[in-house]
């Protein structure tokens, strides 16, 4: 396996742990070479299963010398059919065929049982149900008790527990269902730094998500941050709310593409990442990012252009799932991506002025935050550097374009893994409790060892006087890296 590059770039990535990257050494080269976030999808595998992988996930972690985190990804409701006796059939135009809630026998080309069974209450005449993503598409002509009767207007195969949307959305279903609670607390014991709920229609579905993560946490004081899977044509109406509520979203353009239409998607995924933006919340870009490199060792370019669009759109990380689960080259495809995403930040235009004359902030934290962006902007500083308790410095920080690379130090390993997230800010570990000009010197050296700064080189540090106390940034200081004295 060649020797790990790693890329500097402000996108983050996201990937899917999987059949094909279990593997530490792997999965060790994938850390190195660019993943920040490291996602477990719950739909799959044990409690405990889950647990040997996050513990794979941290000693790969430690090999590679690059921290980064892990979001447990819940199931969500099982929105499905149930499975045929041959595993699959063949649905051909102007068939009928019949969903039925009440059926034990395996499925055939005329009907098949369903996973959901609230669906018979969930539709009426007329209505258009689309399966597997949006292949195959029905539309209801009658529902009979327990069974909904409907005509193919889109043939092709269906197999076993394919996914059931409706058009325009309306399927009662609950984001969280008892598999997703026992879950949370499975991802509690992990030490998950995010957990990302499937499904979510109102801000309540979160605010039901935090108060079980909080339960499920109970005297270890860790807080995962959430991330609201936006999947559903419900939840657009109330994509504001739903972001208050959470701490960042996930534009999950595969089901949301089926509720809404191919075409809306794209202008939705800006609209998300825009508001999320002016929120200081966060925003994930998910779903066939890369798929044809399952199978192949390059990229489209029509994908290229995908995860470009999404890092100009201002994403703080692009997604990897079937790519880097099951797919043959995980590790190419981690690198192509990094590759992209360098690529596109680097033509990115910076306006920095007209962005921050536009805020307005009551917060002297934040205010201390913006201000260290804007000079360290018109000053070509190397480098800003966050000391933060929360991680909340770096946050505000990384809501605004700008090509000046973020170090935001914490003494908080959990604070450190959850920034891992955040665009154009790279966290490291160090104890910031000591006296302000010894953290203050500790701090430059820190930077001087990783060769971010060299002597002569300008950056700007925030701070909090007096330090180690959290949301108490208040304290902004341009600094010159002196020169080595001769002889020394």
């Amino acid at each position: 396996m060649p020797p790990a590059v790693y890329i500097r770039r402000a996108t983050k990535i996201v990937a899917t742990l999987g059949p094909a990257s279990s593997d530490v050494d792997l999965l060790t080269h994938m850390i190195a070479t660019g993943v920040n976030v490291v996602r477990l999808n719950f739909s799959h595998g044990s409690a405990q299963e889950h647990i040997a992988r996050a513990a794979a996930v941290r000693e790969a972690s430690r090999r590679a010398g690059r921290e980064v985190a892990i979001m447990a990804d819940l199931q969500g409701p099982k929105i499905r059919v149930g499975t045929f006796a041959t595993g699959t059939v063949y649905l051909r135009e102007g068939d009928a065929f019949v969903l039925d809630a009440a059926r034990t026998t395996p499925g055939d080309s005329e009907g098949v049982g369903l996973d959901y069974k609230e669906l018979p209450q969930d539709v009426r005449t007329g209505d258009v149900l689309l399966l597997n993503d949006g292949l195959i598409v029905l539309r209801v002509q009658r529902v009979l008790g327990e069974a909904v009767h409907t005509e193919v207007v889109v043939g092709g195969a269906l197999s076993n527990n394919k996914g059931i949307n409706k058009q325009g959305g309306g399927l009662t279903a609950p984001a969280l269902t008892a598999k997703d609670m026992e879950d949370i607390r499975t991802a509690m014991q992990l030490g998950a730094d995010y957990v990302a709920v499937s499904f979510p229609k109102t801000a309540t579905d979160m605010e039901m998500a935090r108060q079980l993560c909080t339960v499920a946490a109970a005297g270890t004081g860790h807080r995962p941050g959430l991330i609201a899977k936006i999947e559903r044509a419900e939840a657009i109406p109330h994509l504001e709310a739903i972001l208050r509520a959470s701490d960042g979203i996930m534009v999950a353009r595969g089901d949301l593409a089926v509720e809404v239409g191919n075409a809306a998607v794209p202008a939705l995924q800006k609209k998300m990442i825009r508001m999320a933006r002016a929120m200081d919340k966060l925003a994930i870009t998910a779903t066939q990012m890369m798929e044809s490199m399952i199978t192949n060792a390059l990229p489209t370019r029509a994908e290229v252009s995908d995860v470009a669009n999404a890092v100009l759109d201002g994403t703080d990380a692009v997604m990897l799932s079937a790519e880097t689960a099951v797919g043959k080259y995980p590790l190419e495809t981690v690198r192509e991506m990094a590759h992209i995403c360098a690529a596109a930040e680097a033509a990115e235009d910076v306006g920095a002025d007209a962005d921050f004359t536009r805020r307005h902030f009551t917060r002297i934290d934040q205010s201390i935050a913006l201000g260290a962006l804007f000079t360290a902007h018109h000053l070509g500083a190397k480098a800003i550097v966050a000391m933060t308790d929360s991680g909340s410095t770096a946050l505000w920080m990384s809501r605004h374009r700008i090509h000046i690379p973020i170090y935001a130090l914490t003494p908080k390993p959990a604070t450190q893994r959850r920034m891992a997230l955040y665009r154009n800010v790279s966290p490291l570990l160090m104890d910031i409790s000591a006296e302000r000009d010894h953290a203050l010197q500790q701090a430059e050296s820190h930077l001087r060892e990783r060769g971010i700064v060299q002597p002569g080189d300008v950056y700007a540090i925030t701070c909090g006087e007096p330090m180690g106390q959290p949301g108490g940034t208040n304290m902004l200081q341009i600094c010159r890296v002196a020169q080595a004295l001769a002889g020394a």
